[in-house]
């Protein structure tokens, strides 16, 4: 994402493409880091909020600094190093032992290449019938600890799915190779092992999306009519602005953020409460996301994608299309990031930012006529292809002051085929003989709230029943209860549907025009339970999923939940262990982090593409104001006739 002029620089925009390039250069330069070595991240070292603040207050510009992590692929070592880009010179160098760092893009495309051209893997497909390596592909996945073998530790390991297109450009997930794995050293690009356990027949499978490829039986049954085109016009152009990467609408104001791991960020929330700017959130962003397959078969045993903390949807991320992922009067922001040699490249439109009409904001019908506005909102969106799977991550931020974050699950479903008469317990059957594993979705959102200052409390609240007595004979009344969360012990909170608990981000220093403490309340949607035993050792490298909430003290230094190292981890470094400290979460900077997602079972409608599925949870204000925000919001000009349609003039 590139600075659009000088003027609207601010310390928090993302690295443009010079300062990528600088940053691998001071590390080619004083450390000898190139040939032979790979970047797997480099990233913007974002200003702490003082910085920030001086900044916004005197135009004080910090130290312009980035954060690499980089790896000899000789040794195996990997380093960390923090670079100073005002000061052309290296702050910090620390390698960083028994780790390996995400995986890269340059590694899963050399990977593919480099087995589909081996003769060890061209001699044992050939003896299944599959000649034709122009529609294999090798799709390589990473390791963790308790499945990676004993005899490869200390490598830096992928193992492979193996896929077959049934024609050029048809779709690969539609032909597994059932047993046929292959374990690799991705630094030596060297094959350890082909795991050639057992064969399927090949059922004949309907597993096409592309029009080209479905058969022509199918595509001449469809009775769909076409649609008639739906044109979203906006003559004058939209209602917001965009200087650099700051966003300005209906009184909301924020920042866009990008990095290689969470992808787009959001900084800087404000609400501008009848021209008093307040300060709602310092930064948001998805920080982990967690795929565990629920399928011990040979196939799958492995499957467990952490698809931020191991590669990076940032740079999975994909350009947008008007008119297909965006509709209306759209501005982008591009992204730049960087290969595994440093080497800067651009993903244009990768963050749409558009308007989109949502039906009513509030109404009400009396005898005198009626009053309708209708509702606008403000959509931040991006797209990322983790292979297989798409995601679709959409911020909505509304005209009353709640804010949306929906995200939506598409794409193609890994597969197995199964013999004839064969079983498929941890799966639906999908296909003939086809069934796709049960699975789940976990994602972790980072949400560092600063609700009318930086020093909050998270309270959970909770309704509750009153029991029947004197004082409430018919058993109607309900109380809410609000606990606030003192240290981090207590911080660990699950969605409990009874009480329909959920959780407030407050203000305990100031109050409002009604004598209440300012806050925003995290409304959950989509929280799954883990479903693990504890002592399972996938969980044991994620726990963060163990719980729907944690609180913890803001600290710069932790913000991944499942640990900064998660390819080839053993226990989660993250969440289970910082809360284990207990620090104290009251009335001080505090980051909310919940967990949510999709546990999904597939059905037969998911294939041979999925339907976007969508969990979706809300930010919204919770006695922050004193009353509607949304009062202001204008009538549609000429588009409302506010005739009481109920009362007709009559003779009688």
């Amino acid at each position: 994402m590139t600075r659009t002029t000088t003027g609207t620089f601010h310390p928090l925009d993302p690295l443009g493409a010079d300062e990528f390039a600088k940053a691998a250069a001071v590390l080619a330069r004083e450390h000898g880091v190139g040939d032979g070595w790979r970047f797997a991240s480099i990233e913007l070292a974002e200003p702490d909020k003082a910085a920030v603040s001086a900044f916004d207050g005197s135009g004080t510009v910090p130290d312009r600094r980035a954060i690499v992590v980089c790896f000899d692929r000789g040794s195996g070592d990997t380093y960390k190093a923090l670079v100073s880009l005002t000061g052309d010179n290296v702050v910090s160098w620390q390698h960083i032992p028994d780790v390996q760092a995400n995986f890269t893009v340059d590694e899963w495309e050399e990977a593919d290449a480099f087995l589909r051209g081996h003769p060890d893997v061209i001699a044992a497909l050939a003896k299944r019938g599959i000649t034709d390596m122009s529609l294999v592909f090798m799709d390589v996945w990473t390791y963790g600890d308790a499945v990676t073998p004993d005899k490869y530790r200390g490598r830096r390991l992928g193992w492979s799915d193996t896929w077959v297109r049934s024609a050029e450009g048809a779709n690969p997930y539609a032909g597994p190779v059932n047993g046929f794995h292959c374990v690799i050293d991705v630094n030596r690009m060297e094959l350890l092992e082909i795991e050639d356990t057992f064969s399927v027949e090949r059922p004949e499978v309907m597993g096409e999306y592309v029009p080209r490829h479905i058969p022509e039986r199918i595509r001449n049954a469809s009775t769909r009519p076409p649609l008639k085109p739906l044109d979203i016009v906006q003559p004058e152009g939209p209602s917001f602005t965009l200087e650099g990467n700051k966003l300005e609408w209906q009184n909301w104001s924020l920042r866009v953020g990008f990095n290689y791991r969470e992808g787009m960020t959001l900084h800087a929330v404000t609400y501008s409460d009848n021209g008093r700017v307040r300060s709602i959130a310092n930064r948001m962003s998805f920080a982990e996301m967690a795929v565990p397959y629920r399928d011990t078969s040979t196939d799958h045993y492995r499957r467990t994608a952490f698809d931020i903390g191991e590669w990076g949807i940032g740079f999975m991320t994909t350009s947008l299309t008007l008119g297909c992922d965006c509709l209306g009067e759209i501005r982008y922001l591009d992204a730049v990031l960087h290969d595994s040699h440093g080497v800067p490249f651009t993903i244009e439109n990768a963050i749409c930012i558009h308007e989109e009409d949502n039906a009513v904001l509030w109404k009400h019908v009396d005898h005198d006529g009626a009053e309708v506005r209708r509702m606008r909102r403000l959509t931040v969106s991006t797209h990322v292809t983790v292979a297989n799977y798409e995601y679709l991550v959409y911020w909505r931020f509304y005209q009353d002051g709640n804010i949306e974050c929906e995200v939506r699950a598409t794409g193609i479903m890994v597969v197995s085929h199964f013999p004839e008469g064969g079983e498929h317990p941890s799966g639906t059957l999908v296909d003939t003989r086809t069934y796709a594993p049960f699975h789940q979705h976990f994602l972790v959102a980072r949400l560092d709230l600063d609700v009318d200052g930086t020093e909050n409390t998270v309270y959970a609240t909770e309704t509750e029943i009153v029991p029947m007595g004197p004082d409430n004979p018919l058993g109607l009344a309900l109380r809410q209860k609000n606990t606030p969360l003192r240290t981090e012990l207590e911080g660990r909170q699950d969605f409990d549907w009874q009480s329909q608990r959920a959780w407030k981000v407050v203000n305990d220093n100031t109050t409002t025009g009604l004598g209440t403490a300012p806050a925003y309340k995290l409304v959950p949607g989509g929280a799954i339970p883990s479903m693990f035993d504890p002592a399972s050792p996938i969980f044991q490298r994620t726990g963060a999923i163990g719980h729907t909430v944690w609180v913890t003290p803001n600290s710069p230094d932790e913000r991944w939940p499942a640990g900064e190292f998660v390819n080839q981890s053993k226990v989660d470094h993250g969440l289970p262990a910082w809360t284990a400290a207990d620090r104290p979460i009251e009335n001080t900077d505090v980051v909310l982090w919940y967990t949510f997602g999709i546990h999904h079972i597939p059905r037969p409608e998911d294939w041979p593409i999925m339907p976007a599925d969508t969990v979706s949870f809300w930010l919204k204000p919770a006695g922050f104001f004193d009353r509607n925000p949304a009062l202001d919001v204008a009538p549609t000009p000429e588009a409302c006739d506010h005739h009481h349609p109920h009362h007709e003039d009559s003779d009688d």
